[in-house]
């Protein structure tokens, strides 16, 4: 039971590495000696990469790569001597190194140490191994060359881990440089997948363009194809000494460099002191007792000409599509709104018809009485809104009320909404003549006829 709880357990971490085994990483994660319990540290460690516009061009291509290099040297504990620490180291690397052309046959030693756990060799070669003297820093001069690091990549090929992404293990030979306070080692690795697309929608690759992502870090171990490794070897993990480390991140032909985010938001950004027109990214790598991770992020891109012309350009593009569209934009909103007007009407029954004016109605005008009913009497009847005429020099006048009902004809009833045939007008028009402030004489006049659309008003 307690052998099954302990699988469980080590098959749910082990998913948990898949999900954090991402592309785009390049970690530098842990030295290992060869002895246990080592009696030195890693210090100062140097992981750099540079880059420009031409690493993106060549981006997606199989045989694509960026070399990071990793430059360090060995911290002695007092009273010891590099002899007495003497050994080879390890370096374990997540993602693959690029293969050597016309490598021999894979390192024994490390061969045996990945088979034994499970994993499948994918590549193997060997890398340069080189040092560079203290007074050489910051110069041009060609390192010093102490011979070559053998590697192997590898990963699952079966299980539940299948498809995350392989790793790398490197021997690096005992060379006494590694132990001197005038010398510097390094190690250079063409990576795959350093650089990657950072993931958007189409809508912000046409307006701002591709934006990609590269990453440096140290002490990250939580991968599928690491872990495994590490957890055999934590007895001789090599800790990181109090002593100025960074991570490094240099950008070429920074008058075209658009960046967009920087994480943490610790790192100094300043140009480069030793290269033209670099802009570098530097992040301080802080010991610690245990592992870790700190890694540096930047998220940018690189344009052409003076400036990045591509949002400026779409911008302007919309605003000249909007003063040409928007004139046939507006003549067409006003024709589907007479549509509308015409074909579509709400409200209920033919109760719903519009007037407007003064229409008095039948009942009104049977109140009023030739020769009886008087001026005032037909105001309060009818209402004060009419047209008044006056014959002169007989001094009679009229009251002219005009109005007009508007009746759709409607045909499929949804509710509220119908649709309609046809609308019916009615001009009503009535006309009462007063003799001596007494109505003489009352006329009712209607005019009627049929519109295919609705009157304004």
């Amino acid at each position: 039971m307690k052998r099954r709880a302990f699988a469980d357990i080590a098959g749910s971490f082990v998913a948990l590495l898949v999900f954090a085994a991402l592309p785009g990483n390049a970690h530098a994660q842990v030295f290992i000696a060869s002895r246990p319990q080592p009696q030195f540290s890693i210090g100062p460690l140097f992981v750099s990469a540079s880059l420009g516009p031409q690493n993106l061009e060549n981006l997606g291509r199989s045989a694509s790569s960026l070399t990071v290099t990793v430059s360090w040297s060995i911290t002695l504990p007092p009273n010891r001597r590099a002899a007495d620490i003497a050994q080879d180291l390890y370096l374990l690397w997540p993602g693959e190194v690029l293969s050597t052309p016309g490598a021999a046959s894979p390192d024994a030693s490390l061969t045996r140490q990945v088979e034994a756990l499970g994993f499948k060799l994918r590549q193997h070669g060997g890398l340069r191994l080189s040092a560079r003297a203290r007074t050489e820093m910051g110069t041009s001069a060609v390192p010093r060359t102490l011979g070559d690091a053998p590697f192997v990549a590898f990963a699952r090929e079966d299980g539940p881990t299948v498809g995350a992404r392989g790793a790398t293990y490197i021997r690096i030979p005992w060379v006494p440089e590694l132990a001197s306070l005038d010398w510097l080692v390094r190690l250079e690795l063409p990576l795959k997948e350093v650089i990657v697309p950072r993931r958007a929608s189409w809508i912000e690759d046409t307006f701002w363009g591709k934006r990609y992502l590269i990453t440096l870090g140290f002490g990250d171990v939580g991968y599928v194809s690491l872990y495994p490794l590490y957890f055999g070897a934590r007895d001789r993990i090599v800790p990181l000494a109090r002593d100025f480390s960074m991570l490094l991140i240099n950008f070429a032909d920074a008058g075209h460099l658009k960046i967009d985010e920087v994480v943490p938001a610790s790192v100094s950004r300043r140009m480069s002191e030793t290269r033209s027109n670099t802009e570098a990214f530097r992040l301080p790598l802080l010991p610690s007792e245990g592992l870790v991770p700190q890694v540096l992020k930047v998220q940018f891109a690189y344009f052409a000409g003076r400036l990045a012309w591509r949002p400026i350009v779409i911008s302007m593009l919309f605003l000249g599509l909007g003063n040409l569209t928007g004139p046939l934009l507006g003549a067409l909103a006003r024709r589907l709104g007479r549509t509308l007007r015409a074909r579509v009407h709400v409200g209920r029954g033919e109760a719903t018809s519009r007037e407007r004016g003064a229409i008095p109605s039948e009942e009104t005008l049977r109140q009023i009485r030739p020769g009886e009913t008087s001026y005032e009497q037909v105001l309060r009847l009818c209402g004060p809104h009419a047209e008044e005429q006056a014959r002169l020099p007989t001094g009679e006048k009229s009251l002219l009320y005009r109005g007009q009902r508007v009746v759709p004809n409607r045909r499929r009833s949804f509710g509220w909404f119908a649709t309609v045939g046809h609308w019916n007008v009615e001009d009503h028009e009535v006309q009462i003549d007063f003799e001596r402030d007494r109505v003489r004489d009352v006329q009712a006049r209607v005019r009627r006829s049929r519109l295919t659309e609705q009157p304004l008003g």
